[in-house]
C-alpha cells in the first residue's frame, strides 16, 4: 500500500512488549514520526478506557482509543468517553443462561464505563467472588452474581482456567447465535461477549469515517482473535509474529513479534 492515512494498533501483545506498559524506544520514535506526519495513530484494544492513559502517556500525541473490543470510543486528551455500545440487563441475563448451559464451571464478570475513564472506577469491573483474572493486578469489586446484570455493561466476561479460550468460544457460540459477538484476547480460558455488530472493526470504521479516511488507507496491527475483524476490514492487516494461528492465517502480512518491534518494522517503510 501507499503511505497509510491512519494507523490502528492493538496494545497488548502488539504495540507493547510482553511485560511492559510502554512501547519500546524504537516503537515510540516510530509512532512519534507517524503523528508528526499528521497521520492519526489509534489504539484499538480490549482494555477498558481506564487502562489506556497509562500506556498513552508515553506517546502523548495519541488522542484516540477504541476500547473494549470496539464498544467504546475514548478521547484520551479530553478524558472523555464519546460513545459506548452496551448489553442491557435483559441481554446480560440471556448470556448468563447461555453460559450456565455451555460453560457451567465459568465465573462471570461485567465491564462498565462512565463518562470519563476514571468515573466510578472502583465499580467499573464487577465479578463473582471466585472469579480469577486472566491477567495480573486487575482492579475489581466482587458482588453476588445477580448484581452483575442490574445495569448495562460494555462486555460480559466468562472465565474458566480449565479450558482454552478457543474451546470456550466453540462451546458457547451455538447458545448465543448471531445476537452476540464472542471473542477473546487471551487464550487461557477467557471469553468476551459484546452486543451484535460490535467489534474492533466497527469501532475503527466509525472513527476512520469521522476522520475522513478511506478503508483502503488504514493499516492495522494485531495478534489475537479479537483483532481478526479489524485486520480483515483494514486496507492492510498486519499480524504480529507472536499472533494466534487464526490471525496469522487472515493477515495480509506477518511482521516480527511484539518483543522485536514488529509494528515499527512495518511503519518505518513510510515514516
Amino acid at each position: 500500500m501507499q503511505q497509510p492515512r491512519l494507523v490502528a494498533s492493538d496494545v497488548d501483545g502488539t504495540l507493547l512488549g510482553d511485560h511492559d506498559e510502554r512501547p519500546s524506544g524504537r516503537t515510540k520514535v516510530t509512532v512519534d514520526r507517524v503523528l508528526g506526519a499528521g497521520v492519526p495513530f489509534v489504539l484499538v484494544t480490549g482494555r477498558p478506557p481506564r487502562w489506556v492513559p497509562r500506556v498513552a502517556r508515553h506517546v502523548p500525541g495519541i488522542r484516540w482509543a477504541i476500547c473494549a473490543n470496539g464498544a467504546v470510543r475514548y478521547d484520551i486528551h479530553a478524558d472523555r468517553v464519546c460513545s459506548a455500545a452496551t448489553l442491557g440487563p435483559e441481554g446480560l441475563l440471556e448470556l448468563e443462561d447461555a453460559c450456565a448451559r455451555a460453560l457451567p464451571n465459568a465465573w462471570l464478570g461485567v465491564e462498565r464505563v462512565g463518562a470519563s475513564a476514571f468515573e466510578d472506577a472502583d465499580r467499573q469491573f464487577l465479578c463473582e467472588d471466585d472469579y480469577r483474572h486472566a491477567w495480573a493486578g486487575p482492579d475489581h469489586i466482587s458482588v453476588p452474581r445477580s448484581a452483575l446484570f442490574e445495569r448495562p455493561a460494555i462486555k460480559l466476561l466468562a472465565r474458566d482456567p480449565g479450558m482454552s479460550s478457543d474451546a470456550m468460544v466453540a462451546a458457547l457460540a451455538p447458545h448465543v447465535g448471531d445476537n452476540i459477538e464472542l471473542t477473546f484476547s487471551s487464550n487461557n480460558g477467557l471469553v468476551e461477549a459484546a452486543p451484535h455488530g460490535v467489534s474492533k472493526a466497527s469501532g475503527l470504521a466509525a472513527l476512520a469515517a469521522d476522520q475522513g479516511v478511506e478503508q483502503a488507507d488504514v493499516i492495522a496491527f494485531g495478534d489475537m482473535p479479537n483483532d481478526l475483524a479489524m485486520l480483515r476490514w483494514a486496507g492492510h492487516g498486519v499480524a504480529m509474529g507472536n499472533a494466534h494461528p487464526a490471525v496469522l492465517a487472515a493477515a495480509d502480512e506477518v511482521t516480527a513479534p511484539n518483543t522485536e518491534d514488529g509494528v515499527a518494522l512495518v511503519l518505518e517503510r513510510w515514516f
